[in-house]
């Protein structure tokens, strides 16, 4: 089915809109679908975005501001995510040593080993969504890195 299908849109006022419609339409698509998955493992799409981070810097300690500089949404709230991660055990919060006022957050072995099982079942979930092939994909990142540009 096409965007005019799924939403029962016959008409739209141009292929410009149609295709930015169609963008609001599969990212809100994409999001249930990762809200699905992750739910199984315990934790939203926003947690797993930190705990990738953090195993980006591992084994360095990121500071909140980085998280938030990296993170995929920029409306979530990275303080609240990490109390979240951490009552979970999945990151370690210490007083940075250089600077008393900053606070530091490393990814814990639980976090990591949390994240190794998730990259293996990603790889399934991935394939089991996207109907790309390899090249569509290329052309498809090349045309939403064009689309933001």
């Amino acid at each position: 089915m096409g965007i005019a299908e799924d939403i029962k849109q016959p008409k739209f006022k141009s292929e410009f809109q149609k295709a930015t419609i169609n963008l609001f339409y599969t990212a809100s698509w994409l999001g249930e679908k990762q809200h699905t998955f992750f739910k199984g493992f315990g934790i939203t799409a926003a947690q797993f975005n930190v705990l990738r981070i953090l195993r980006g810097q591992y084994p360095q300690p990121s500071t909140v501001n980085l998280i938030i500089d990296r993170m995929l949404d920029r409306m979530s709230n990275a303080s609240r995510i990490v109390d979240k991660l951490e009552s979970k055990e999945l990151v370690i919060r210490k007083q940075c040593p250089n600077d008393r006022r900053a606070v530091d957050v490393l990814i814990s072995d639980k976090g990591l080993e949390l994240l190794g099982r998730i990259d293996k079942a990603m790889d399934v979930h991935e394939r089991q969504i996207c109907n790309l092939t390899e090249e569509e994909a290329v052309q498809l990142n090349d045309l939403l890195d064009k689309f933001r540009a």
